[in-house]
């Protein structure tokens, strides 16, 4: 896994909005809005109850990367922590470096754009629109409901079991 791209304007708007941002951004240095945001980012993270471990977080808002270490107890958490970190209002990359317990093939990404549904991104990658549940299961409990995605999310797409 390497560095994953994200749209910097999508995402949970875990730091506030643009007033508050503004706000907060006057009276505090790179340093310290970098620290603020890391720690949003963890307890995002960590309120999504993943398994994970030891997790670390590094926001770098000058260039909208954020990095994430620790361990996973799948390769399925590993990458809905990457998307947890990612589809976050600023954040414009994430550079996963979790080790992970139990290893497992890897899924691909879709970016979701206007329009999409998750039968018709089921459609393009398994060839049949009924297997969507594959895909809303594949991203819970960030996805609180299938129609309730984005454009400029990124959803994970899993490889079907056998």
């Amino acid at each position: 896994m390497g560095v994953f791209s994200f749209i910097k304007e999508a995402g949970e708007k875990l730091f506030g909005g643009k007033d508050a941002q503004a706000a907060t951004a006057a009276a505090l240095t790179q340093d310290e809005l970098n620290a603020k945001a890391s720690k949003a980012i963890e307890a995002y993270i960590t309120a999504q109850n993943l398994g994970a471990s030891n997790i670390q977080v590094a926001f770098d808002g000058t260039q909208g990367k954020v990095t994430v270490k620790g361990s996973a107890p799948t390769q399925s958490a590993k990458e809905k922590i990457t998307l947890c970190c990612g589809n976050v209002a600023s954040v414009t990359s994430v550079e996963n470096l979790m080790e992970v317990t139990h290893p497992e093939p890897e899924a691909q990404y879709h970016d979701v754009v206007r329009g999409d549904t998750l039968s018709a991104i089921a459609k393009k990658f398994y060839g049949d629109a009924n297997k969507y549940p594959a895909i809303f299961e594949a991203n819970k409990p960030m996805l609180a409901h299938p129609d309730k995605i984005y454009p400029g999310q990124k959803l994970r797409i899993p490889p079907l079991a056998q």
